[in-house]
């Protein structure tokens, strides 16, 4: 199992930079982020919440053929129309909120080999994609809040964790 980082930790905040290399490496990493991920009992996991500055992330919503890595992806279409959508997340544990995200988006990466793919996605999928896609970009779900609601979740979060270890 990977270690966790936490609301706080740098990493979390750092730009990513491009994967270069598609090897084992890289596959051992992308299996044991699955791995943290689903012990956490998370849907998807980015390489910046695991200490990686790298633009991955991996996502498994339980359902069929929705277990994807994503490697070096870019957003390149969202839909018009936002709907709020309940989120946590496994960098900020024990807190949740609504938060407003375009219902429909097309990314583009590459998979553990290097091959490009498009994936149009809706539901949770899309969501979840959006959701670790900022990550890539160092930016959390809380910050998609307005200052009040962000410093409302922030205290949640700060205060349900007080006194407890971290992961790593």
């Amino acid at each position: 199992m990977l270690d966790i980082y936490r609301y706080g930790d740098e990493v979390l905040r750092e730009p990513t930079r491009d994967v270069t290399k598609f090897d084992d490496a890289l596959a051992m990493l992308v299996d044991a982020m699955f791995d943290t991920m689903i012990e956490a009992d998370g849907v998807g996991l980015a390489g910046p919440q695991v200490g990686v500055s790298s633009r991955l992330f991996v996502v498994d919503t339980r359902r069929e053929g929705e277990r994807i890595a994503f490697i070096n992806p870019d957003i390149v279409e969202t839909s018009d129309d936002s709907v709020p959508y309940e989120e946590g997340c496994l960098s900020i544990p024990g807190v949740y909120h609504d938060v407003m995200r375009p219902s429909r988006i097309v990314v583009r990466a590459q998979d553990v080999d290097g091959r490009h793919f498009t994936l149009e996605a809706d539901g949770l999928l899309a969501r979840v994609i959006q959701h670790e896609y900022d990550h890539l970009e160092g930016r959390l779900f809380v910050d998609r809040l307005d200052d009040e609601e962000k410093a409302k979740v922030v205290a949640q979060y700060e205060k349900r964790s007080r006194g407890k270890r971290k992961h790593r």
